[in-house]
């Protein structure tokens, strides 16, 4: 099993049955080194990074994943240095999901790469479609945050807790509320620490 057959299966702007035969093992190869990952104490990064690195597509250095971490695949997910992935994150990996460097993800924020049909009969019959989620360097995403498939945001956004980001959102701002709008540019004195509420 690898990312390449896994990206065979599962082409990025096209349907696809996500009942398939072929997506089980990926699954199921995700799904067990999950159990693992989940219930390794967090303190043992010696038994906990072997898994993650194994799990992900791609992982840079000094990466914290913190349970109770869920995917689909795993394979389809690239996390750059110093990523920070807090308490129970979901991210549904039909495609690619890849952050940039130092980026934090606070606690339960999902990232949903695939996305379902309108017409009832397509899903019934459990068609997909899935687009890449691209999270640039130095961006925030508050607590429970979600981002909708095929999304871009750049370099330094915030996204603030409880937003639905359902489209790109441009470097250096502030995008907050459902669906995602941008409320401002990032400032600089916004740098203090705690920066202060929009």
């Amino acid at each position: 099993m690898t990312r390449a057959h896994l990206a065979s299966l599962l082409p990025s702007g096209q349907y696809y049955n996500a009942a398939g035969k072929e997506l089980q093992p990926y699954r199921s190869r995700c799904a067990g080194l999950l159990d693992r990952l989940n219930t390794t104490a967090l303190e043992d990064h010696e038994g906990r990074a072997p898994l993650l690195e194994e799990l992900l597509g791609g992982m840079g250095e000094q990466c914290w994943v913190m349970p109770r971490f869920l995917c689909e695949f795993g394979l389809n997910i690239a996390l750059g240095d110093r990523a920070l992935v807090n308490w129970d994150v979901t991210m549904l990996d039909s495609a690619p999901i890849t952050f940039g460097d130092d980026v934090l993800i606070g606690p339960r924020c999902q990232f949903y790469s695939s996305d379902h049909p309108f017409d009832a009969g397509m899903r019934r019959a459990m068609w997909e479609i899935a687009q890449p989620i691209t999270v640039g360097n130095s961006v925030w995403f508050g607590g429970g945050a979600i981002v909708l498939p095929g999304v871009t945001v750049g370099d330094g956004a915030i996204i603030g807790a409880g937003s639905v980001v359902t489209r790109d959102v441009p470097a250096g701002v502030l995008a907050v509320g459902n669906p995602a709008r941008v409320l401002r540019e990032v400032e600089e004195g916004d740098r203090e620490v705690g920066g202060g509420r929009p």
